[in-house]
């Protein structure tokens, strides 16, 4: 694979292949929480294989297990040149899911949450997380993007994110404080892909293997993956980062097979014959 790296704002250089927290403190939101030393072996072993980028979220939890605090205890004090990003926005209900929305005057205190589980100063990507898990678009984000925009101001946020947001969205952002980085659902809607790759911002899809949500086209996928003698998972991520420069893979695992398996797919370099094949 080519273009390993990526210039985020244009002051920190991260591999394009990272990890994603979300399945450290459980395996679905509903279900029961992991060991806290899973979690912490998976995280040390990422570090080791040269994951530099690790994308986490204050709601990433279950029960006591909570992502930002095995974060800490496995990494800290953190290795120069790791990027932590947290995305805010979302607030769990009883049940620990996430389906509630922070209102403008609750995000400093969920961005100095996120601070404090991680034993950080200052936050280096922070995303602000619109809406549920319904697509993007519907409302205006501008005031609460204002809020974050203040705290970086103030040196609390080195660099603004937003998530699963639309153009419209992504426009009011930018005319308030530059975007260094969009995490949505897809590579391909709503559009924004092309547009991030001509400012120079990252594009970071999540569930970059379907999330349990979306089966992978597990046929035309195994086709490549049986010539390259990789795993389908592997030509999911290669496929992915094929994409476009600019496009981040943040896969998450609790399970060290599972980020050995993804990390390798680092390595992994797809011939047009295979992309051919890939897109149909």
């Amino acid at each position: 694979m080519t273009n390993r790296t990526f210039s985020l704002g244009g002051d920190l250089t991260i591999n394009r292949l990272g990890f994603g927290a979300m399945r450290l403190a459980t395996a679905t939101f509903g279900g029961p929480p992991r060991a806290p030393r899973s979690g912490i072996a998976v995280l040390r072993r990422a570090v080791e294989l040269g994951v530099n980028h690790i994308d986490t979220a204050g709601f990433y939890s279950r029960g006591d297990v909570r992502a930002n605090e095995l974060i800490r205890t496995a990494l800290a004090p953190y290795r120069d040149g790791l990027v932590i990003a947290t995305k805010v926005g979302p607030l769990p209900g009883p049940d620990g899911v996430p389906t509630g929305q922070a209102a403008p005057d609750q995000l400093r205190g969920l961005v100095e949450a996120d601070l404090r589980a991680l034993g950080l100063d200052r936050l280096d990507l922070v995303y602000l997380r619109v809406g549920g898990m319904t697509g993007p678009g519907g409302e205006s984000i501008a005031e609460r993007f204002a809020v974050l925009a203040e705290l970086r101001a103030q040196g609390l946020i080195r660099h603004l994110g937003v998530s699963n947001v639309d153009a419209a969205q992504l426009a009011e952002a930018q005319a308030i404080a530059p975007v260094t980085a969009v995490q949505n659902r897809h590579t391909d809607g709503p559009g924004l892909l092309a547009p991030c790759e001509k400012a120079g911002i990252a594009y970071v899809p999540y569930f970059p293997l379907g999330g349990g949500v979306e089966p992978l086209d597990t046929a035309r996928l195994g086709k490549v993956a049986a010539r390259l003698g990789a795993t389908t998972a592997q030509v999911a991520l290669a496929s992915l980062l094929a994409t476009s420069p600019s496009v981040l893979a943040i896969p998450g695992t609790g399970r060290l097979d599972h980020l050995e398996e993804n990390c390798a797919a680092n390595d992994l370099s797809l011939t047009d014959e295979d992309l051919s094949d890939l897109r149909g």
